[in-house]
């Protein structure tokens, strides 16, 4: 396993009380339990009433031996989010892969989604938002993710509101989304958030459950002490561990 912080450890054993490092957690749904597993970095396997969703696959997700896909979302062009290769290992003949423009002109047969657009796939509502950085980037006038060019996703799945934030920074968009059951936030820097800047971020719009993910470097103890007391339940998941036989 990945050596990580005296702190994120710390904070990973009072927070899994003994769980597996990946474990597949249930949340409590309409019509059954929401399945959500941990795979690696950003890539998270989510399963509902049957079906079964991939977030930005990649080899190193694919490691651990995800289901295959009834529909898959990728969320931007970046190497660690798309992977052409590992999204067809998991991808059957028939599943929608929906993506934003710039993935789905090198994914012949994606489904566009822009942001700010709702639509229905696979029998799952999904709404498209921004991802995008405020201030940071390779060099002077740029950044790392612009606005427009890649998503985040709100999922309805059994009455519940899943949010799957992206590499993003604390955007207003971020910030004025409501009545979240479970959100995913990245922080890793120089990409996305610190730990204190995500924590500030997700007592705006103060999900039910929050699980930091695309956590790369970061301590999650400064995360998950920023929230403490404020009701929000903070999973904390390696999502850097060593899969079986490596």
């Amino acid at each position: 396993m990945q050596q990580l912080t005296r702190g994120v450890v710390t904070a990973l054993a009072i927070a899994l009380a003994g769980a597996a490092f990946g474990a597949t957690d249930a949340i409590p749904a309409a019509g059954g339990a929401i399945e959500i597993t941990p795979l690696y970095h950003a890539s998270l396997q989510i399963a509902y009433g049957g079906t079964v969703i991939q977030v930005d696959p990649t080899k190193e997700g694919n490691a651990f031996g995800p289901a295959k896909a009834d529909l898959i979302l990728v969320t931007d062009i970046h190497g660690d989010h798309f992977q052409p290769p590992a999204l067809e290992a998991v991808k059957k003949a028939e599943t929608p892969v929906v993506a934003p423009q710039v993935v789905a002109d090198k994914l012949p047969g994606a489904l566009v989604m822009r942001n700010g657009d709702t639509r229905t796939v696979a029998g799952i509502e999904i709404h498209a938002l921004p991802m995008y950085n405020l201030h940071r980037g390779p060099a002077p006038g740029q950044l790392y993710h612009p606005k427009g060019r890649g998503n985040g996703y709100i999922l309805t799945l059994g009455g519940k509101r899943i949010y799957i934030a992206g590499d993003t920074a604390c955007t207003p968009e971020m910030k004025a989304v409501r009545n979240i059951d479970v959100a995913f936030v990245p922080m890793n820097l120089p990409y996305t958030m610190t730990p204190a800047e995500a924590a500030a971020c997700v007592k705006v719009f103060h999900p039910k459950i929050v699980y930091p993910y695309h956590y790369r470097g970061s301590d999650l103890k400064v995360f998950a002490d920023a929230l403490q007391g404020t009701g929000i339940d903070v999973r904390l998941r390696d999502w850097y561990r060593t899969a079986p036989g490596r």
